[in-house]
């Protein structure tokens, strides 16, 4: 996740509505923070805006801008989150063309990131499951939208060292 965050042009930070606002979340937040890059803040699984709200003004509390609610599953929000990503990007830089520019998908586990990333391409092309830890490494995907081509990292989920517990992990991250 760090070399995903370091390489990113745009950071999207996923939470969980259902789970609510975690220390892990501010903890997650305080390392965006520290990398000054832009970040948006994406509040997954509100599949009915108008039960989830409330708890979506929550998230304000981590102090990295405004939450936007989207549901992977409903593909709810999608397009506005994505129109905010695009806003972020630098304006003024050429870019050649195979220097697309990068969003590092970041958040705990089970947040959804892979689920945002599969609904972005219209296919499930990296793995979803309800274990935590299903991703491991960090995994680039294109997705072209507006018919300008992207590349989205999908990251493992950011977890404390002290919770993990799979000794490959452990030896991972040393």
């Amino acid at each position: 996740a760090e070399i995903a965050i370091a390489t990113a042009d745009v950071i999207l930070f996923m939470t969980d509505v259902h789970q609510g606002l975690v220390d892990a979340d501010a903890k997650v937040a305080d390392m965006l923070r520290r990398s000054h890059k832009p970040v948006v803040l994406v509040v997954n699984k509100v599949d009915s805006f108008q039960k989830y709200m409330s708890d979506v003004y929550e998230f304000y509390n981590l102090g990295i801008g405004d939450p936007h609610p989207v549901s992977s599953l409903a593909k709810l929000g999608i397009g506005d989150m994505l129109d905010e990503v695009t806003a972020l990007f630098p304006q003024d830089v050429e870019q050649e063309e195979d220097e697309r520019p990068r969003i590092a998908v970041v958040g705990k586990p089970n947040a959804g990131k892979s689920s945002i990333i599969n609904k972005l391409l219209g296919e499930n092309r990296v793995i979803v499951s309800d274990v935590a830890g299903t991703t491991r490494d960090a995994i680039d995907t294109a997705v072209t939208w507006d018919d300008k081509e992207y590349v989205f990292i999908d990251t493992a989920g950011l977890r404390r060292k002290n919770k993990i517990k799979e000794e490959i992990e452990k030896l991972k991250n040393k």
